[in-house]
């Protein structure tokens, strides 16, 4: 099934889509109103409200080639960061190309949206958390990332996290393909199944130090080929099994 969240008479709204018809729910999980509307010319807003955003890094080998990190052994446990719900922005929609920043990069990602309070995950409970997955675009000011303590302004920033389109709940993440195109030209194309921690592990370790709560988003890593942005350039993040996410640079 797919949900959505779309904004209805300058309000967010959650709903369930079948076939071109929403139909709204009582909150994120909840039942539905009665009340409907067509997808064709909904406004989509982000499928998430994250009271944060969990991000994953260098969870490809060879992303973390590209990087230069390869400097020694693989990690041996996920490298986490943190992005804040200013960070999200609505699919379709436009982000403005930083001015503090030099190069601006793309990495999209497998996005996983949280349906249910999450501690202490086992293994085989962990997929049980998820409410839906969709598609995630990580925008980085990659100069600054050199700089910043905890990647605050080079992750953290405002709009620095597109998502969307909606979510797709009957979706196996072991296997999907993750592409990322600029104006049309493909940049990132990689699977799942190369990650270094999967979905289920990335869970696990995540709630063994913090509670995922409903709406929580988090972010599984990205393929190698990152690269810098610039003002015009249209960004298609597309995931297997799930949609595209569309993004303009101004």
């Amino acid at each position: 099934m797919r949900l959505v969240r779309v904004e209805v008479n300058g309000k967010p709204q959650w709903g369930q889509v079948e076939g071109e018809v929403i139909h709204f729910t009582q909150g994120l999980t909840g039942a539905r109103t009665g009340e409907t509307t067509v997808l064709d010319g909904a406004k989509l807003l982000a499928p998430a409200q994250p009271t944060k955003i969990v991000c994953v890094g260098r969870n490809y080998v060879n992303h973390i080639k590209e990087l230069g990190n390869d400097t020694g052994d693989l990690p041996r446990e996920p490298g986490i960061f943190l992005k804040g719900p200013n960070a999200l922005a609505h699919p379709g929609e436009s982000v403005e190309y930083p001015s503090w920043t030099q190069n601006f990069h793309h990495e999209g990602e497998l996005a996983l949206v949280i349906g249910q309070r999450a501690r202490h995950l086992k293994a085989d409970e962990a997929l049980g958390a998820v409410l839906g997955y969709t598609c995630g675009l990580d925008l980085t000011a990659r100069d600054l990332q050199k700089t910043d303590l905890q990647w605050f302004r080079a992750k953290a920033a405002d709009r620095f996290c597109p998502l969307g389109p909606w979510l797709e709940t009957n979706l196996n993440p072991a296997d999907v393909r993750v592409q990322l195109r600029v104006n049309g030209e493909t940049r990132q194309d990689g699977r799942t199944s190369h990650m270094i921690f999967d979905v289920v592990q990335i869970l696990v370790y995540i709630t063994k130090f913090v509670t995922l709560e409903p709406g929580d988003v988090v972010l599984t890593g990205t393929p190698e080929g990152v690269g810098p942005l610039a003002k015009g350039d249209v960004v298609e993040v597309e995931v297997e099994g799930i949609g595209v996410l569309k993004t303009q640079i101004v």
